[in-house]
């Protein structure tokens, strides 16, 4: 088999691979269409007493603002605990217990909890925080948030008999900031608005997000509890309750406004960090998944394609190095005949995920429709760009240690910042990929070839932007 040859075969077998998430998302296009109205339940005759858990660590431009926008829930004082699960290092904690005590004058029962030690870091917090929780509903806001007044009142009446958790969908405070976080937007847009509804709408397991989500506390005792051995605490519960049999409930018109991360470095450790927790679920429970009777084939295979995407990135780079030599194999090698297959992949591969954040962006109910739609090429080379990175977090999820829950710094408007990322990842890789593409423009606009070079482009864009985008973080 001659290297031309050989290249093809595998450029070819890696699309065919990747075009599977395409026809995969057109299924969640299919499923979010079929989604059922949800309307608002009517209030309850008598309100159950819900603790309010807000986790946090070196969070002092946002602090204050969360606490006090859960003294701000319409919600019967009597009704309502505030928890504030406070590991902090630095002048939060005093901000905290400043914020904590202005509710305790204005007649709300609210308690700060501060540990010396982050021994199982979020997770740790939230299972020492249910210790002295009250009631038997918790409901979860991370710092970056601003619960909206009547959260409580729109999720509490979904918990009938089996419903364990209730989620809300997540809005953007600053989404208008910048490229990044208006990209960010439609990114989670997808996720918030296609994603859950779909998977909830047709009887699929989906997960609690960490926040912006309320907890039946039998259920997590039922599930087994808070545990730390992943990096994402929230999806790992979310799958062994519903193993338990537990019900979830999406509420996609109940929007809870949060803040994306401002910069590259900031937005590369989260999504650091959401990668690598989610393959660590995977590695723990897909097992107990398919080994379970009780759970129908129609689940088990969303849970794979849920808990294994971000295998897909570990693809994105070797098809990134393939490409050119594969755009050469055909002008060169005389293997031009396998345009058409290449193609038809490619456009599998693609065009999905234009039409699903399409979607998400056309039923988000944010402004500047029009121009979000017209964004679409920067979000899909930032999820491009973003492969490297990802990757890495993939093979440490596989190879290495449980690791560090790393927070996301959150500037909560402030012009400058004392918080900074952990690490801008492989700057040094990105940037090179992207020289090593703009070489492959430059030669396929040389050879007249200019049918690849959108591809080759988007690519380039990505790579270049988030290996720029972190020196500058």
């Amino acid at each position: 088999m001659s290297w031309p040859v050989a290249i093809m075969a595998v450029y070819l077998c890696i699309l065919g691979v990747l075009s599977l998430n395409g026809l995969h998302k057109l299924w969640m296009l299919l499923a979010f269409r079929k989604r059922p109205a949800r309307g608002r339940r009517a209030d309850l005759a008598e309100w159950p007493v819900v603790t309010v858990q807000l986790p946090m660590f070196n969070e002092r431009y946002v602090a204050r603002r969360l606490i006090r926008a859960t003294g701000e829930l319409d919600y019967p004082r009597d009704r309502l605990f505030v928890q504030v699960l406070d590991d902090s290092t630095d002048d939060t904690v005093d901000i905290a217990r400043e914020a904590v005590e202005e509710l305790v004058a204005a007649g709300i029962d609210a308690a700060l909890v501060h540990r010396e030690d982050r021994t199982g870091f979020k997770a740790g917090a939230l299972d020492a925080g249910l210790r002295s929780a009250k009631g038997e509903h918790v409901a979860i806001f991370d710092a970056d948030f601003v619960p909206p007044p009547d959260f409580l009142k729109a999720t509490i009446p979904w918990f009938d008999e089996g419903v364990g958790m209730v989620q809300a969908r997540w809005g953007h405070i600053n989404a208008q900031e910048s490229w990044l976080t208006a990209a960010q937007a439609t990114l989670l847009d997808g996720h918030f608005v296609v994603e859950h509804t779909a998977r909830n709408a047709s009887g699929r397991w989906f997960n609690f997000n960490g926040t912006a989500g309320v907890w039946r506390r039998d259920c997590i005792a039922d599930a087994g509890g808070w545990e730390h051995d992943t990096l994402t605490e929230d999806l790992d519960l979310s799958y062994r309750a519903q193993l338990k049999g537990w019900k979830f409930v999406y509420l996609h018109d109940l929007v809870a406004p949060a803040e994306l991360p401002p910069n590259m470095a900031a937005f590369k450790t989260q999504q650091h960090r959401w990668a690598k927790g989610s393959v660590q679920t995977a590695r723990k429970l897909l097992r107990r998944i398919w080994g379970s009777p009780d759970v129908s084939l129609p689940v088990k295979l969303e849970a794979t394609a849920h808990l294994t995407a971000n295998f897909s990135y570990p693809l994105v780079v070797v098809l990134s190095l393939l490409l050119p030599w594969a755009i050469y194999a055909r002008i060169e090698g005389g293997l031009s005949a396998l345009l058409v297959i290449d193609a038809v992949l490619f456009f599998f591969a693609v065009a999905p995920f234009v039409l699903f954040y399409g979607m998400a962006i056309w039923h988000s109910g944010a402004l500047g429709t029009g121009r979000r739609l017209a964004r679409l090429p920067i979000v899909l080379a930032l999820g491009m760009g973003m492969a490297v990175s990802q990757t890495r977090a993939v093979a440490e999820a596989l190879f290495g240690e449980v690791g560090t829950f790393v927070r996301t710094p959150k500037s909560g408007g402030a012009a400058t910042m004392v918080y900074r990322a952990a690490t801008r990842g492989l700057v040094g890789i990105e940037l090179a990929l992207a020289a090593y593409l703009v070489g492959a423009c430059v030669y396929v606009t040389s050879a007249g070839y200019f049918a690849s070079l959108p591809f080759l482009g988007l690519f380039a864009v990505g790579y270049a932007a988030v290996g720029l985008g972190s020196l500058r973080s």
